[in-house]
């Protein structure tokens, strides 16, 4: 189930809510590229990861949280610097696994660099890649999206 209700929140950003049941499985926010702060994109990623999941009676590992909120950084951050409006956050969970999906308007399609060292700046995708079981990059109408799946185990 994807929630997004349209209300506003700081910043010109649509609020997704949990209904009342606490087994939400699937979560998602839209942003304005003009008026996202990351930190929103990570405080959202952080409130749906600390709500107690259905069969679920322990916290999140807690480097798997990390990892979760650094890729929701990373690929807003992308987003927001190569991408243009809207710009979707899209968080899911199943078993053992963390699907963070960001979609935007723009059509050209990152490309992962070989990592190198030297070069400052431009490690998006490679922290991803890192961080994650797999990255899916594809190209959809309007836009793009960006999927990786984190592992929680």
């Amino acid at each position: 189930m994807a929630v997004g209700m349209g209300d506003t929140g700081p910043n010109g950003s649509s609020i997704g809510r949990a209904p009342a049941d606490a087994g939400l499985r699937e979560v998602s926010m839209t942003f304005g590229r003009d008026t996202l702060r990351i930190a929103d994109a990570r405080d959202f990623a952080a409130g749906y990861l600390a709500a107690p999941g259905k069969g679920r009676r322990h916290a999140l590992p807690e480097d798997a949280v990390g990892a979760v909120l650094l890729v929701v950084s990373e690929l807003m951050t992308n987003a927001v610097k190569y991408g243009s409006d809207p710009i979707e956050l899209v968080l899911a969970r199943a078993d053992d696994m963390v699907t963070v999906t960001v979609r935007d308007g723009g059509t050209t399609l990152p490309v992962p660099r070989p990592a190198d060292p030297c070069r400052v700046g431009q490690h998006g995708l490679e922290i991803v890649a890192a961080l994650s079981r797999d990255v899916d990059i594809r190209r959809e109408p309007p836009g793009k999206r960006v999927t990786a799946r984190i592992a929680l185990s």
